[in-house]
């Protein structure tokens, strides 16, 4: 119903969407045309003037497992890419902060990478006993310009994110409740993020709104204080020996 690649499915239901990343074959992985299709999303939710909440889950048994390892491998080799990706990773973040309409987040398998970011923006996540989150960007040698790391000293201690952001660990659905980087463990994520979505958009709708914003005000200055940096950090890294080595290594393991 938006404009949008295939890769995104934005269903109606009422006064909520139900946004599926839709890669299954892949733990929804993120290509070229999801990373844009998500810088392209959240404008196009905040305009959607019936909308009143929103529900994000991954197609299949993922919720996404980050960048896709030919995806990574055509931005070393583009620069024309490299900085489209980057630019529109600073859209997504900003977009899915300044998004007036609350996200409910149903993480039903792996949230990696960009996949954890995107656990970390929404306003509420339900998390499958068996998911877990990670960010590795430092393990294939990037820095984490849209990934967790911007987000998470304010959901949880900066000693805490500086351990996971550092060694790419895996936080399991228990531990990242534990930690303050999602709300709930639960069977059906899907079921419990909709019922909650539903509860939000029946309340006054100014008043949801204003304080989603209220709060996220904070977000947006921290998040603005540090993406400057971040993004072209990320870029050095995209050009750097130790990516190029890491991807040509997982890319002959991957084939």
């Amino acid at each position: 119903m938006y404009d949008l690649p295939q890769e995104i499915e934005v269903r109606k239901d009422g006064p909520l969407r139900i946004i599926t990343l839709n890669r299954p074959e892949r733990l929804n992985a993120v290509n070229d045309a999801l990373h844009t299709g998500l810088a392209r999303l959240w404008p196009q939710l905040s305009e959607d003037q019936e909308a009143r909440a929103a529900v994000l889950t991954g197609s299949g048994k993922g919720f996404s497992a980050g960048g896709d390892f030919a995806y990574l491998d055509e931005i070393r080799r583009d620069g024309e890419l490299r900085a489209r990706t980057i630019a529109h990773g600073r859209d997504l973040v900003l977009g899915m902060v300044r998004c007036r309409v609350p996200v409910v987040a149903a993480v039903n398998g792996p949230a990696v990478g960009l996949g954890c970011s995107l656990v970390a923006l929404s306003d509420v996540v339900y998390i499958a006993e068996s998911a877990y989150l990670a960010d590795p960007h430092v393990q294939v040698g990037l820095v984490a310009a849209d990934g967790g790391p911007l987000t998470w000293p304010l959901h949880t201690s900066l000693h805490l994110a500086k351990e996971y952001a550092l060694t790419g660990a895996r936080i399991p659905a228990a531990r990242a409740v534990e930690m303050g980087l999602a709300n709930h463990v639960v069977a059906d994520p899907l079921a419990e993020a909709t019922a909650c979505a539903e509860r939000i958009a029946g309340l006054p709708r100014r008043a949801v709104e204003s304080t989603k914003r209220l709060l996220n005000l904070h977000l947006e200055r921290a998040v603005l204080a540090t993406l400057d940096y971040a993004t072209t950090a990320e870029d050095l890294t995209f050009q750097s020996d130790d990516f190029h080595a890491v991807i040509t290594r997982l890319l002959d393991k991957d084939g």
